[in-house]
């Protein structure tokens, strides 16, 4: 990367890390303007139209790099040698805790551009995440299988279902917090009980 690429680049985190603080608030995505991107990372609105194109596509952009950002705390957890009920315990630590980061409109918005599919590009990229989350997951659940820790006989759609509704549940903001406050650890203790094999099986 020559000096040129370098400031590029440079100044395109500064843009995206400026429109992530004003999309982070109550106001949330249909609050950012250009002019207030512009002012707060000190970038001409012309600079930041020929990077982004638009508002929109900016905000696709600060989507996509908080996700990102998950997807590789999540891939480089896998590979450290923990047993199967550790890994899971980060895992949903891992989610939580970026839950935390954002304001509860950013997250709303987020889910609402997740579904979206007018854009083939942005859609594209949504659905390379949801692929690696949900291979990603399969990858620890065949490892809890090997471990004697994940009942035989659930199958792999059925996890992937379970562990949806599960983290569809903890996402609902009151309910984050008063796991995030005082149960995270019983959360993952149900979760791995409900499971494992049973006693008899595992005899």
């Amino acid at each position: 990367m020559n000096g040129f690429e370098k400031r590029t680049a440079e100044k395109k985190a500064q843009v995206k890390k400026a429109a992530f603080q004003l999309m982070n608030t109550p106001k949330g995505a249909n609050g950012l303007t250009m002019a207030a991107v512009a002012k707060l990372s000190a970038t001409s609105k012309a600079t930041i139209f020929k990077y982004f194109e638009s508002k929109e596509k900016l905000i696709q952009q600060v989507f996509l790099d908080y996700l990102q950002h998950i997807k590789l705390q999540a891939s480089d957890l896998l590979t450290v040698p923990l047993p199967f009920e550790e890994k899971l315990l980060k895992i949903a630590q891992i989610k939580m805790d970026n839950l935390a980061q954002v304001d509860e409109q950013f997250f709303q918005d987020l889910m609402g551009y997740y579904s979206k599919k007018d854009d083939p590009d942005f859609a594209k990229a949504m659905a390379s995440y949801t692929q690696h989350s949900y291979d990603l997951m399969l990858d620890l659940f065949h490892q809890g299988r090997k471990e004697g820790k994940v009942d035989l006989k659930y199958s792999d759609e059925f996890l992937m279902l379970y562990m949806e509704s599960m983290i569809q549940g903890i996402t609902r903001l009151e309910i984050y917090q008063k796991i995030k406050v005082s149960y995270t650890q019983n959360w993952t203790e149900m979760l791995l009980k409900s499971l494992a094999p049973t006693s008899k099986q595992k005899e």
